[in-house]
């Protein structure tokens, strides 16, 4: 299948419902921070997700697919990402290192973009791991906040979220390793090609110095001279160091 189309354009159906996601972040933070208005704040992050998947489908059919919404998307979900993590981490419902683990990935990511544009690359896309990473640590949190009730769903909520959370953050350092490996190929093979530049250059210097090829007698100067005073030619032939044949057209 061909690739989509990716344009600069900014005001497009998939980008505002990307806007609106992320405008929905501050929200999302105060409820379950301020009022601790927990299904509130679950709303917010289920019509998150509902617009995350409508906006891609929408880009995709209605060919709308752009370079700032390569940005927002995944900006968005990072952002609910963090804002659940701080909320589950402040009212003590996960421990800070789990936080740790998952901001830490994405500050080493963070830190690889300077070194991947000074080598003319941009942002990698997103492989099929961190999506899915993404998508179980979408589904834990909620389940880790419905597991601060004391009941027979939030014990089941609780085995679920925590899962979810695991197999999320495991997901999340291998989708960051197999970004880490793209990256080194990409710059490895700007290296090679920048090495196999240099080295056509100098091989084409070499070819026209005078010193090595042009305007140089060539001719064996312990041959024996011709009649008019003159060394006599190389010997010609595939034993003889004489010149090739400049006509020819075989290998």
């Amino acid at each position: 299948m061909a690739s989509p189309v990716v344009s600069d354009r900014i005001w497009t159906v998939p980008n505002l419902l990307s806007m609106l996601r992320l405008l929905g972040v501050p929200l999302f933070l105060w409820l379950i921070l301020g009022p601790e208005e927990d299904w509130w704040a679950l709303l917010v992050l289920a019509l998150a997700g509902l617009s995350d998947w409508l906006d891609g489908k929408i880009a995709r059919a209605w060919d709308q697919a752009t370079k700032l919404g390569q940005i927002l998307d995944p900006l968005a979900d990072r952002l609910y990402i963090f804002a659940a993590l701080l909320g589950l981490v402040v009212r003590g419902i996960v421990p800070w290192w789990l936080m740790a683990l998952l901001v830490l990935r994405d500050v080493l990511i963070l830190g690889a973009l300077p070194l991947l544009r000074h080598f003319g690359y941009g942002p990698l896309p997103v492989n099929f791991a961190g999506k899915a990473a993404t998508l179980c640590l979408l589904y834990a949190f909620p389940l880790l906040f419905i597991a601060g009730y004391a009941s027979i769903i939030g014990d089941v909520a609780r085995i679920m979220g925590w899962a979810f959370a695991l197999w999320g953050t495991a997901l999340y350092w291998w989708a960051g390793l197999l970004y880490a490996v793209q990256g080194l190929r990409l710059m490895g093979q700007t290296r090679r090609d920048e090495r196999a530049d240099h080295a056509g250059i100098h091989a084409g210097a070499r070819d026209s110095d005078p010193a090595r090829g042009h305007g140089v007698d060539r001719s064996d100067p312990i041959a024996p001279a011709t009649a008019d005073g003159h060394p006599g030619a190389a010997p010609e032939g595939p034993d003889g160091p004489g010149l090739p044949d400049q006509g020819r057209t075989g290998p």
